[in-house]
């Protein structure tokens, strides 16, 4: 089914809704497509449009808030198993082709200031990241009920992109004016940027990549997004949200609970995929948070490979009735598994639209849109 803006809006915002979404977020992992036309599933089923998702149509701003004006990534080296490539930031990147579909990065740029300086540039503001034609297009697509993003650099993100994940971690206590000066370099062309696409374009959800923690936890504390991140988010959340915009969703995988409540005070009012095998269970955060945090995703891909008892007790578990009342998109917590049958597939997706009374499917309807935005 498709969903407007407003629609979607009054979802998220624990508004009058019909019934909560079920989407697909991400698609399928490199290979199960391979699997599934094995099986016999039609082209249909591979391209996920055969299963009548929820979804909601997405442009972005027009404005560019992270890296930009780098050169375009040159290709080092390519076979039909890796692709080696120099990108815009200067690192070497190795994408896995048949097992991934982003890249690894086996160098970094920055280090301490000086190496950070030279990068600098590509951060910060410049007139060309106002592009006054994607503007018009989203103002457009607005009017027709698509819902307009804008995309900002993650204030954990950024930092580990340019440094890897082991200096940037040390970096919060070792050179904190470094990460001083990225966040507010970021902040600085951030405002700047969306300060002017708001005067012109309504912008409906802030968005933000961040991916800061694995099963154990995350990979910085309540302190470091206190004292580093939140006067950024802060100063965002407040321009955007003072002209209208409702949302300011946050993209991390791994178990997010020692730092949600930082977050909040961040102005994150959603979040996805909220992955259970690290201990995120969307029925006790509802508990816990109610409709302060919105929810996309949160059901265990993992049980697809488990057969239909493990995906009916998932199902019926998640999709109980506290849940159903606003704040909710329900889909799996990332890219269908490697191992996850055609068979389990379909199941799955009739017995999530039964408990949440969506009609069958019906021969011919189709349609699908990834969610994860």
């Amino acid at each position: 089914m498709l969903y407007t803006r407003d629609d979607y809006i009054a979802l998220m915002t624990f508004g009058h809704v019909e019934r909560p979404m079920f989407s697909e977020l991400f698609g399928l992992l490199v290979g199960v497509e391979e699997e599934w036309r094995q099986q016999g599933a039609t082209e249909n089923e591979v391209s996920l449009d055969a299963f009548d998702w929820d979804y909601v149509p997405v442009v972005t701003c027009g404005g560019a808030t992270g890296v930009f004006g780098g050169p375009a990534p040159v290709t080092l080296e390519e076979n039909d198993e890796i692709l080696l490539q120099r990108d815009m930031l200067g690192r070497r990147t190795k994408l896995f082709k048949r097992a991934a579909t982003i890249p690894l990065p086996l160098d970094h740029p920055v280090h301490d200031m000086e190496s950070w300086l030279r990068v600098k540039p590509l951060f910060l503001y410049r007139s060309d990241r106002i592009d006054t034609d994607a503007i018009r297009d989203a103002r457009e697509a607005q009017t027709r009920g698509a819902l307009v993003v804008a995309s900002i650099p993650g204030g954990f993100d950024i930092p580990r992109e340019l440094m890897g994940e082991e200096i940037a971690c040390l970096a919060y206590y070792e050179q904190p004016e470094l990460m001083r000066d990225i966040l507010g370099t970021i902040t600085d062309t951030t405002l700047r940027v969306l300060d002017e696409v708001s005067r012109v374009l309504m912008i409906d959800q802030l968005s933000v990549h961040e991916d800061l923690a694995g099963n154990a936890g995350p990979l910085i504390g309540p302190l470091q997004v206190r004292t580093f991140i939140k006067p950024y988010f802060n100063a965002v959340w407040d321009l955007v949200s003072s002209r209208g915009t409702r949302l300011f969703d946050m993209d991390s995988d791994g178990n997010m609970w020692r730092v949600l409540d930082a977050f909040l005070e961040c102005g994150i009012n959603s979040m996805h995929p909220m992955e259970p095998a690290a201990g995120m269970d969307i029925v006790e955060v509802r508990k816990a948070y109610g409709s302060r945090l919105a929810i996309r995703g949160g059901i265990d891909k993992h049980v697809l490979r488990r057969g239909k008892d493990a995906i009916r007790a998932e199902l019926e578990y998640k999709m109980q009735p506290v849940m159903r009342n606003g704040g909710t998109v329900f889909g799996l917590d990332h890219r269908i598994p490697n191992g996850s049958s055609i068979e389990a597939y379909r199941y799955y997706v009739d017995l999530g639209r039964s408990l949440i009374g969506i009609p069958p499917r019906t021969p011919g309807v189709t349609g699908w849109r990834r969610m994860a935005f």
